[in-house]
């Protein structure tokens, strides 16, 4: 069972998916974000249909006392649209601080600026992803 972790924002869409047994996440794209909704939302049924995603997991940004914010009111709209556009379960998982993790992951691997700011995104959504699985794998490895 694969499944895809999306970090959602303003101006682009980060996706990772899920190895076959849930253990570990990979970053696999950055979508720019479209104008139209429907063209984002189609993209993403095209790579979870190519990877033979099961379940979608998209990013819940909250603030630091938990609370959720505008920010976190547009990806919990967003997930009920992918819901709804693609027909797979999804969840939200609290994503607070994983674009600065993924930021300073890239920044300690020595990747160039120009470079961070092409996978900061999918580098992010492996972060959700990832830790979305830890949590769930109920300890076995």
């Amino acid at each position: 069972m694969r499944i895809m972790g999306i970090d959602f924002g303003d101006r682009k869409i980060g996706i990772a998916v899920s190895d076959l047994l849930g253990w570990t996440a990979q970053g696999v794209e950055t979508i720019v974000r479209q104008p139209s909704m429907a063209k984002d939302l189609d993209k993403i049924k095209a790579i979870a249909q190519k990877y033979e995603v099961d379940k979608i997991v998209v990013g819940l940004p909250r603030n630091m006392n938990g609370t959720t914010g505008p920010q976190g009111e547009k990806a919990l709209v967003f997930a009920e649209k992918i819901r709804q556009h693609l027909h797979l379960p999804v969840e939200t998982w609290d994503e607070r601080l994983t674009t600065a993790a993924a930021e300073r992951l890239l920044i300690s691997a020595d990747v160039r600026r120009s470079k961070r700011r092409q996978v900061i995104d999918k580098m992010a959504a492996a972060i959700i992803l990832q830790g979305y699985l830890d949590a769930h794998s109920g300890g076995v490895y």
